[in-house]
């Protein structure tokens, strides 16, 4: 059976590219210390693949017919989307693709009763995709990537129990479908605590921010799923804070393990709280 050998969950907010430069030092030290981490990490563990949950902004899919999941199945995935680039201020890319993986996650997550969308076609990049990647140099190693933006946004979106669910499946899915000597990485790209474009546009709630990153760093699944609702992420930030459902896909997936964070920073600028946490995916060996 494949084995799945990487977890983390880290924002994606671009003013941690684009602004980083003028960022006090201390809120620079938590980007580069998380996302360092997460690079070594998955560079330790080398990965053929690394699936990425992240979040779709209304780019891909028409708000009439929008999709809980859309599976980028591309053999290369470039970005940032010529629309965002100056936005989002960061270098363009192209990472490799796995159009293979994509296809199986596609029919195996079909078979569990998790209906997913999927496009051949190279998916709108903002900085959900385009933030980690290049933070991380993916497209620098042969790692490939297999995309999977999830709704956030539209409502009813897919609420925590939903996307917990999602992960349970995706770990039958390594397990049972794909190859056997398959080392496969699972990434989380989204949050913290924001409001893009609302009335809290330079509010960031800390508090929520900390107590995610705490119970993340802990494991403690059940307090997750019984204090991260959808009320508590709208409170939190209306239309952006959910963006941290993109986590509990990889944290089901892996089980109920506890992992490390790497500090965190509310500097209002990044208009985002930030903060990750790299799963130690041994830690029932050492216990």
């Amino acid at each position: 059976m494949a084995e799945i050998v990487f977890a983390a969950g880290a924002p994606h907010a671009p003013a941690i590219v684009g602004l980083i430069d003028r960022a006090p030092e201390d809120a620079q030290k938590v980007v580069k210390n998380t996302y360092a981490a997460i690079s070594k990490g998955l560079r330790d563990a080398r990965p053929d693949v690394v699936i990425m949950f992240a979040n779709d902004h209304l780019a891909n899919s028409r708000i009439s017919a929008y999709p809980d999941f859309l599976i980028g199945m591309a053999d290369k995935h470039t970005g940032p989307h010529e629309w965002f680039q100056e936005w989002i201020g960061c270098r363009e890319y192209e990472a490799k693709g796995n159009p293979e993986v994509a296809k199986a996650l596609f029919r195996g997550m079909t078979q569990r009763g998790i209906r997913m969308n999927a496009n051949e076609e190279n998916l709108k990049f903002d900085d959900n995709i385009s933030v980690p990647v290049v933070l991380t140099d993916l497209d620098k190693t042969n790692i490939t990537l297999v995309p999977v933006l999830q709704n956030c946004t539209v409502p009813p979106f897919p609420d925590p129990q939903r996307c917990y669910d999602v992960g349970k499946a995706l770990a039958d899915f390594i397990k049972k479908d794909l190859p056997a000597d398959m080392r496969v990485a699972l990434f989380g790209s989204g949050g913290l605590s924001h409001e893009p474009g609302g009335a809290r546009y330079f509010k960031i709630d800390e508090e929520f921010d900390q107590k995610f990153l705490s119970l993340c760093a802990k494991g403690d699944h059940k307090a997750l799923l019984r204090e991260i609702t959808l009320e508590r992420l709208e409170e939190a930030g209306m239309g952006g804070t959910a963006e941290v459902l993109s986590w509990f896909p990889v944290m089901a997936a892996i089980g109920e393990l506890p992992g490390d964070s790497f500090g965190y920073t509310g500097w209002t600028s990044f208009r985002c709280g930030v903060g990750g946490v790299v799963w130690d995916l041994n830690a029932n060996n050492k216990r």
